[in-house]
């Protein structure tokens, strides 16, 4: 009997791993249609639509993967996927009683936004962690990005920052300026709450500090490989 049950965790352990890896290298080349990320919200309430526009990252403005860098993962480019520096600090501030900004890098994000559903539990965290790790060697940085940038949430049922520069400022997103970039940025943590159109002024403080780090940072040239053939 335990023969038997062994022998079917093993299949299903295979069935999960074969179909997850499958998915993540077959998203390495095709884009995503939709997210259970998306699909979850718009059952949750609030915009029964779901607004995206996909476009290629060169058809995006250089200062919008600038901005998101900037305001949510400065170590983007060189880390494996996991900021460890950020998680002890969040860790530590935590078992204060401080309020922290989550330690999340682009990576996480874009695994939990493309694969998981929104959740709070330690099963939730540990498929995040193992498709972050899938991505992180499947997936170019520059894919990442890609993903990202096209699947994040922009607001009320906006999704992509295509949907989201058309929606918000009348214009593609390779035309956005950096102002516009870093304040599609800034509302990130909480998209719904924190408003593009007529941000409030904590959202106008955190673009001020998005654009000094975009600039500190070095500008355009963190993200020109992105760019290039």
């Amino acid at each position: 009997m335990f023969k038997k049950i062994f022998k079917w965790i093993g299949r299903l352990l295979l069935l999960f791993f074969g179909s997850t890896i499958l998915t993540v290298v077959v998203y390495r080349f095709v884009n995503p249609p939709i997210t259970p990320f998306m699909i979850a919200k718009y059952f949750e309430g609030g915009s029964k639509q779901i607004q995206k526009d996909w476009v290629p990252i060169e058809s995006m403005s250089p200062d919008l993967p600038l901005a998101v860098i900037a305001a949510e993962d400065q170590k983007f480019m060189t880390h494996n996927g996991f900021d460890v520096e950020a998680i002890e600090k969040a860790i530590k501030n935590n078992q204060k009683g401080k309020k922290v900004r989550g330690a999340s890098t682009i990576s996480q994000q874009t695994a939990k936004n493309v694969f998981l559903v929104p959740s709070r539990s330690w099963v939730r965290k540990g498929l995040e962690t193992y498709f972050t790790f899938l991505i992180e060697v499947i997936w170019s940085k520059k894919r990442i990005m890609e993903v990202y940038l096209n699947v994040i949430e922009q607001g009320d049922g906006i999704y992509g920052v295509q949907a989201s520069a058309i929606i918000h400022f009348n214009k593609d997103a390779l035309k956005v300026s950096r102002s516009q970039a870093a304040l599609m940025a800034v509302v990130l943590p909480n998209p719904v709450k924190f408003k593009i159109k007529n941000p409030s002024p904590y959202v106008r403080g955190r673009q001020s500090w998005t654009i000094r780090q975009m600039s500190n940072l070095g500008g355009q040239s963190v993200v020109k490989s992105f760019y290039e053939d």
